[in-house]
């Protein structure tokens, strides 16, 4: 049976993307995202834990954010856990944890100095938005008279 490796975070970043050109056309982004948790303890006290999670994204995603992303942008991601092993100079095996962004979306209003057309999503699996409910005269009316229902 195959396994299941996917994350959903949704949260601000704490700094400007970090992106770097590589070889050929490769670029990748570096991100750092906090998610907040809130609750009340024991004694009714409200408490806030913050999380930072490393994010890592490829190619377009990485040149999306370096152009539209800023440090207090709020994101909608998914991804998946990356972790990588190695040993330091001193000999102590280490380990980084990211997450390896698939998809985000950006949340909240657009930054200032933005452009009017910046994308807000490049999910592909983005749902279009409602259509507006109708206003007063145009609201359909049923009423054939005859329902039984008792409310």
């Amino acid at each position: 049976m195959a396994g299941v490796n996917k994350v959903i975070l949704i949260g601000n970043l704490g700094a400007d993307p970090e992106v770097k050109y590589l070889e050929g056309d490769n670029v990748v982004a570096n991100l750092s995202l906090a998610t907040t948790e809130a609750y009340k303890d024991r004694s009714g006290n409200r408490v806030e834990q913050t999380e930072w999670h490393d994010l890592e994204l490829w190619g377009q995603q990485a040149k999306v954010a370096e152009q539209y992303l800023k440090k207090g942008s709020q994101i909608y991601v998914e991804g998946k856990i990356k972790s990588d092993k190695w040993t330091d100079e001193q000999g102590q095996n280490r380990k980084k944890i990211r997450i390896r962004v698939l998809s985000f979306t950006m949340l909240g209003g657009k930054p200032e100095g933005s452009f009017p057309s910046a994308p807000q999503s490049n999910n592909p699996q983005s749902k279009p938005s409602p259509a507006p409910m109708p206003s007063g005269s145009d609201k359909m009316v049923m009423d054939d008279g005859d329902d039984d229902l008792p409310f």
